[in-house]
């Protein structure tokens, strides 16, 4: 028999969105860039570890695993622009927490929508230091399935209340524009990523082609802009053109990753850069002088995912928005495992007659 105290909470997207529609996105993203915060100023306790990718010619299926000696965290992701083609989604998730004394799971999550939520939570961190004081406008050039989430979760840490929208695909933009219509923006879509970046305080670039791109060249940046890159994620892919980065002051999650996956794989493999998580631990200054130029180069680290299951998991004690899933093989004397199933074969019997 499997004893009922090994059941394992299970998430699914339906529980997922009955818990962020019961606490409002916005909040939502307010509480988990919380969590995210105080994971990153912990950062030297966790394990870590570049994710372990499988590319293919279509796209690419990621494990990030972490640890912080008491809870073990991974998430499996994958990546794969082609599918909007299918109807499909380009990014998929799904997570698990587990106690490291045990080895027994206590959550397995959806992370599609959690990992949007979590990508916008870090990015609103990562800019509370990086931006300018009363940064108000941002440009979001790449407006598919991540955009809204990083436009609600500025708002949420920044106040950001002015969007500038482009996408090469208009029906995207005026889908974001609707879906945030909600949130008390002022929006302008526009007809280029030029008209969309000038006079921005903040520039996301959030597009999905899985290649070497120039989304933002060099004399589009001004002095004082803060740069939120979330799109380039592998190598070979990239948004900004490399005299964007020689002009900017780098942060990143973790270098090993990064350097191979974000925007700086187009640069030396000892440029400078500084990791974040120093910024918010306050052993590192982020953002100097209002005419610097910083950079954001945001690849996602299993840290983060870490903190977003972490937060889930904490939240299911405040309502019941998850089920019990029988996942866990754990017979009554643990070295019988045939037996516990022999005796369902003959119970499964009785039953039927």
């Amino acid at each position: 028999m499997t004893r009922a105290l090994n059941l394992v909470p299970f998430v699914s997207v339906a529980n997922m969105m009955r818990l962020i529609n019961a606490i409002g996105v916005e909040q939502v993203l307010a509480e988990l860039a919380a969590f995210v915060e105080e994971d990153f100023r912990r950062w030297p306790a966790f394990e870590k570890t570049a994710r372990l990718a499988s590319h293919s010619q279509e796209g690419v299926i990621e494990l990030m695993p972490t640890s912080d000696g008491v809870t073990y965290g991974f998430k499996y992701v994958n990546g794969h622009p082609k599918n909007i083609r299918e109807g499909r989604q380009t990014v998929t998730a799904f997570g698990l927490l587990a106690d490291v004394a045990t080895g027994y799971p206590v959550l397995l999550s959806e992370m599609t929508i959690l990992t949007a939520l979590r990508t916008a939570a870090t990015s609103a961190v990562a800019a509370t230091r990086l931006a300018r004081p009363g940064a108000r406008s941002m440009a979001i050039i790449g407006n598919g399935a991540q955009s809204e989430f990083q436009a609600v979760g500025f708002k949420a840490l920044l106040g950001i209340d002015r969007l500038r929208l482009y996408d090469i695909d208009r029906w995207a933009s005026e889908k974001c524009a609707f879906n945030l219509a909600r949130y008390g923006f002022d929006v302008t879509i526009c007809d280029s990523a030029e008209a969309a970046v000038e006079g921005a305080d903040v520039v996301t670039t959030v597009t999905a082609d899985k290649h070497c791109a120039t989304v933002l060249t060099d004399n589009l940046v001004g002095a004082g802009q803060h740069l939120n890159a979330v799109g380039g994620d592998c190598p070979g892919k990239t948004e900004l053109h490399r005299d964007i980065l020689l002009r900017s002051s780098i942060f990143v999650e973790y270098p090993p990753q990064t350097r191979v996956e974000g925007e700086i794989q187009q640069l030396p493999a000892d440029h400078p850069v500084t990791e974040l998580w120093r910024v918010i631990a306050g052993e590192a200054p982020g953002r100097r002088t209002r005419d610097e130029i910083t950079l954001f180069d945001s690849v996602g680290f299993a840290i983060e995912d870490f903190s977003a299951l972490r937060y889930v998991h904490a939240k299911l004690a405040d309502g019941d928005f998850c089920e019990q899933l029988d996942l866990l093989a754990d017979p009554d004397e643990p070295r019988d495992l045939l037996g516990m199933v022999h005796r369902a074969e003959r119970k499964d019997l009785a039953e039927a007659g």
